[in-house]
């Protein structure tokens, strides 16, 4: 008895669509689903060696929620690498500045930091409101 294990290849990769509207949810358990859906664990034929994820188009960004008081202590913090190049923004004012980027930077957080990651980062589609271009391709019974 010659039994292998199944290594799926690049050619057996098939990636579908997911609407994500984050309208009332809470910033870190949506982004931990939506992680998931972007590394492709939901999938029986997950490798970790392969991008094998789907596309997830979140709607409604403007609307993210945060728990307790994170609301108002939660800051993103950047250098620019110059001396005095170091810049602190709140979280209410990232909301409404960019709302989009506070999806993005919580998501990349949750991505394992490897070769994969910036391509499964391209796969994510983040909107403000509830109008994207990728009604055609969204299956509805995915949405969370």
């Amino acid at each position: 008895m010659n039994n292998k294990t199944y290594q799926p290849s690049s050619k057996d990769i098939e990636r579908n669509w997911h609407l994500v509207d984050v309208k009332g949810k809470i910033l870190g358990r949506i982004s931990t689903y939506i992680a998931k859906l972007l590394i492709g664990k939901h999938k029986v034929t997950y490798a970790d060696h392969l991008d094998a994820g789907d596309y997830v188009v979140v709607i409604n960004a403007k609307d993210i929620e945060l728990s307790g008081r994170k609301a108002m202590q939660k800051t993103y913090k950047s250098h620019s690498g110059y001396p005095g190049g170091f810049k602190e923004v709140t979280f209410a004012k990232m909301k409404d500045k960019a709302p989009e980027k506070v999806i993005i930077h919580s998501v990349s957080g949750m991505l394992p930091d490897n070769r994969l990651k910036a391509k499964r980062l391209a796969r994510l589609k983040v909107y403000k409101n509830e109008v994207h271009p990728y009604d055609d391709r969204i299956r509805k019974e995915s949405s969370s």
